[in-house]
């Protein structure tokens, strides 16, 4: 007589056979953790890349060359969430002073420059220039630079300083709230970047001659000592600036939207990692 048919012990899960004694065993809010750790870190580099293009800067359309005229922009983002930006002052360098400084038309807001007697009187183009621009007001007539936008306001000034690497704009950002943010410190000497900068217009290397082309910018206006590059530098005899993708502050902006992607980057790819390996521990359970 055939023995019992003795039964089989019960199918043993994967996990307990592969799993050794001794084995350390990952507990589950482990993997939460690099989710979440992923995701901080993205919004880390999100915030700086955000903090590093929000202060009010200064571009020039092409080359600012020593001793010639340029238009330039200052760029004026809105870092609050509540409030507009609804006037800026911009101070013009008093130990470089220009004489020649005209604003561009913006809508919606209206500008003055207001002038003062100089201490000592330019010489430009053989004509005694006793008086320049020392600020440009630009007020809004209407609600001024909305949350998550910005504004450019285009100058066209000279005749730029031949002695000078760089100019320093001072500016004041004012608020709807009433509340104004001066961007007033001027770069360090370690070149590091404080912590509220002033605009600076970096000048490039002097044309051939030197100076401003003969019959362009080098007329002056006799009666109110201004120069010819008043006209938009698109104009005939305007200015030496050609059309030009770099300048100071799109590297600025370029290295801000760099840092935004790799946070998006590094935050996607530490939930898609959480997620995945949650989803193998389920499978393999």
């Amino acid at each position: 007589m055939k023995a019992p048919y003795a039964q089989k012990a019960p199918y043993a899960p994967q996990a307990a056979r592969s799993r050794t004694a001794g084995s350390p065993r990952r507990g589950p809010a482990v993997l939460p953790r690099l989710a979440a750790a992923g995701a901080l870190a993205g919004s880390a580099v999100l915030l700086l890349a955000g903090t590093a293009s929000a202060h009010v800067s200064v571009q020039p359309q092409g080359p600012a060359a020593k001793g010639g005229y340029a238009t330039v922009n200052f760029k004026v983002p809105n870092e609050r969430d509540d409030a507009s930006t609804v006037k800026l002052e911009v101070s013009l360098p008093a130990d470089h002073p220009l004489a020649s400084v005209q604003p561009q038309a913006v809508p919606g807001w209206n500008v003055k420059v207001t002038r003062k007697k100089l201490d000592k009187p330019l010489d430009m183009h053989g004509e005694k220039v006793t008086e320049a621009p020392s600020k440009v007001t630009w007020t809004a007539t209407g609600k001024g630079v909305a949350p998550g936008t910005f504004q450019q306001f285009p100058l066209s000034v000279g005749q730029l300083p031949e002695d000078a690497d760089q100019l320093v704009f001072k500016a004041l950002q004012t608020y709807s709230d009433d509340e104004v943010v001066r961007w007033i410190e001027e770069p360090k000497s370690d070149g590091s970047e404080p912590e509220d900068p002033a605009p600076v217009l970096q000048l490039s290397a002097p044309a051939e001659d030197g100076h401003a082309a003969p019959g362009s910018a080098g007329a002056t206006d006799k009666d109110s000592g201004k120069g010819a590059s008043d006209k938009p530098s698109g104009a005939p005899g305007a200015s030496h600036t050609t059309a030009s993708d770099s300048s100071a502050g799109s590297d600025s902006d370029t290295t801000a939207r760099v840092l935004a992607v790799v946070g998006i980057v590094v935050g996607v790819a530490g939930v898609a990692f959480g997620l995945l390996a949650g989803r193998r521990r389920t499978t393999a359970g």
